[in-house]
């Protein structure tokens, strides 16, 4: 019999943590050893979440008494900053560490204070952290020591023009990449779980608008990945928006056809993902919702050319707390440990 996940998580008490925790709980192959957090130190997890009641049976513990050193594997659902100060211990004493903050995913350091307004704790271990997109780096996950998980925005935009990324590399020329645009919205789960007024049930119910549209945080890990992808610079405008809702994110991608305006797309996209198990691309011209993903780890994508022109449009819908944060961290444990991938992920989404 294979011997148990133990499994420290950094964090547990915002949202990322606790979605963290209930698929945890459900894994077959891990055990729960601790669960850190400073201010709360002592409380039951139970008591805090009555949806563990029954499933998770730990109180939380401050950072410092917390046998993180004797996990295998230490998720951070923290803010920035965090697990860089702690990563380089935890590796040293062999334990395998996943970021599912900033902290690294941008491989430039100086990039990385001009966004966070911090500078990195530890710049050497940038170029060892593996970028933790599955469906992109899969083999060097199966290898990695130290995960930056992506943003849940990055994960979506990335997903959804990935084939055509992919496509362009191999025949140049095939796309656009000077102007792809990224219309974005996402739940207010999005921002945390904190007291901030603009999160406020009277500030958000019931109102739609965009922020930080002159310079998001993600914007530099999307366009850093995306040019990855392409193996040259790709041109993104990226617009987030806020959304009276809880979960959810939906993507709208926009992106012309060029020399390969006749392209059949929909083959394309099916024949990238046909073994991806939560990738669904469904048929031409749907419109996915972000309902049909919610508390799953699923992403399904839908294509559209209106007109039949060169532009092409790409929906995206994931759920912003499950692929966009834990429920992608628990698929990259998956993969580094050798258990099937879907292992405490075969959630049906919720509806309605």
């Amino acid at each position: 019999m294979q011997r148990r996940i133990r499994v420290g998580v950094v964090g547990g008490t915002g949202y990322t943590g606790v979605e963290l925790l209930r698929l945890l709980a459900q894994h077959p192959a891990v055990e729960v050893a601790t669960i850190t957090s400073r201010k709360d130190a002592g409380t039951r997890v139970a008591d805090m979440f009555p949806s563990l009641r029954g499933r998770v049976d730990l109180a939380f513990a401050t950072p410092d008494e917390a046998p993180l050193a004797k996990c295998d594997v230490v998720f951070f659902a923290t803010p920035h900053g965090v697990a860089m100060s702690q990563a380089r211990e935890l590796l040293a004493a062999g334990v395998r560490v996943i970021d599912l903050a900033a902290d690294f995913r941008l491989k430039d350091p100086a990039e990385f204070e001009r966004w966070y307004k911090m500078p990195h704790a530890c710049p050497d271990l940038l170029a060892e952290a593996v970028y933790g997109l599955p469906e992109v780096n899969r083999a060097a996950i199966a290898k990695a020591r130290l995960i930056g998980l992506p943003g849940c925005y990055p994960t979506s935009v990335q997903l959804g023009l990935l084939p055509l990324l992919e496509l362009e590399r191999r025949r140049p020329g095939a796309i656009d990449t000077d102007s792809i645009i990224a219309d974005c919205k996402s739940g207010a789960s999005g921002a945390g779980r904190k007291a901030e007024l603009h999160l406020l049930l009277a500030e958000a119910s019931d109102n739609f608008k965009a922020y930080n549209v002159s310079g998001h945080r993600h914007h530099p890990e999307t366009a850093q990945q995306l040019a990855e992808l392409a193996g040259k610079p790709v041109g993104l405008t990226f617009v987030p928006h806020l959304v009276p809702m809880v979960r959810g994110i939906l993507s709208t991608l926009y992106v012309r056809m060029k020399a390969a305006a006749k392209e059949d797309v929909q083959a394309l996209f099916e024949a990238r993902y046909r073994d991806e198990p939560f990738v669904d691309v469904m048929p031409f011209g749907s419109h996915p919702e972000t309902r049909s993903v919610r508390a799953s780890n699923q992403v399904r994508i839908a294509l559209h050319r209106p007109g039949g022109g060169d532009l092409l449009i790409v929906l995206v819908v994931e759920d912003n707390l499950v692929k966009g944060a834990s429920g992608q961290a628990v698929q990259v444990m998956n993969i580094m440990f050798g258990c099937p991938e879907t292992d405490g992920l075969q959630q049906v989404p919720i509806l309605p």
